[in-house]
């Protein structure tokens, strides 16, 4: 798995402030701003990232995209300890058990405070082996003629949603040849030549890339929710991160880097 690279000190990150509608970039510079990491500095210079650092992501992200980091990880910072749950349901940091979450949606509520590491994009794939047996659909109308395997969560099976440039997004209705809750499943069913699948390019990127899935209908913009979604760390707002959660976050922002590599 390719490594992130590394990002400047000086470079934007987006925070979610409460209490206020919209991200911000917040960038160094002020002179608040530079006492506060000045004087920040000092303590944890004091002090050395330690204890039980509890992490949540979604099952297949953190199955690819954490865990094959966390050794890495655990070698720079030998007296941290790792609680990881991964979950596709709901998770509320200020309600349920976890210091740090890994939440891909949405841009989240005020009153918590979130690392931003992209945007999903999503892309129509199937195997080199479907599309010579049964042919690359060409529009979305297409696509009822063509065999579609589609991921049923909680909330029920997604929306394939199509657009031309910045047209509106349109829903088309599918006969599925397979659902299932788990994406693993779907894709390696896929990648077995059975159907055509729908998914985010932290998913597909490896396939993709070694050959064993294509991109189809590459004239339309592909999603699941007419609300862009994004990728981030999230943790209850605090003036004060704890020195052990943004450790974790700031490995996490190196270690995928801008873009994500699942995007290069």
């Amino acid at each position: 798995m390719p490594s992130g690279s590394s990002c400047s000190t000086a470079t934007p990150v987006l925070w979610y402030l409460p209490k206020q509608d919209a991200f911000r970039s917040v960038r160094p510079g002020t002179a608040g701003t530079v006492r506060r990491r000045h004087k920040r500095a000092l303590q944890d210079r004091a002090q050395v990232p330690g204890g039980l650092v509890r992490i949540n992501a979604p099952v297949y992200f953190g199955q690819r995209h954490i865990a094959p980091w966390l050794p890495e990880l655990a070698a720079r910072h030998p007296k941290l300890q790792f609680d990881l749950t991964l979950t596709d349901d709901f998770i509320d940091p200020h309600r349920d058990a976890t210091d740090i979450l890994f939440r891909i949606s949405s841009l989240p509520d005020a009153g918590y405070h979130a690392r931003v590491f992209g945007s999903q994009r999503y892309y129509l794939t199937a195997s080199p082996e479907y599309v010579s047996r049964y042919g690359s659909p060409t529009s979305p109308e297409a696509l009822h003629q063509h065999r579609t395997l589609v991921y049923g969560g909680s909330q029920g099976a997604n929306r394939w949603l199509f657009r031309q440039r910045e047209e509106a997004w349109l829903h088309y209705p599918l006969t599925p040849l397979m659902t299932s809750n788990n994406a693993d499943a779907l894709l390696t069913s896929a990648i077995g030549g059975m159907g055509i699948v729908l998914f985010p390019d932290w998913m597909v990127s490896e396939a993709l890339h070694n050959g064993t899935l294509v991109t189809l209908m590459d004239r339309y913009s592909a999603a699941i929710s007419h609300t862009p979604s994004y990728i981030a760390a999230i943790y209850p707002y605090t003036r004060h991160p704890s020195l052990n959660v943004r450790t974790v976050i700031d490995y996490f922002a190196d270690v995928f880097g801008s873009p994500p590599y699942w995007q290069r």
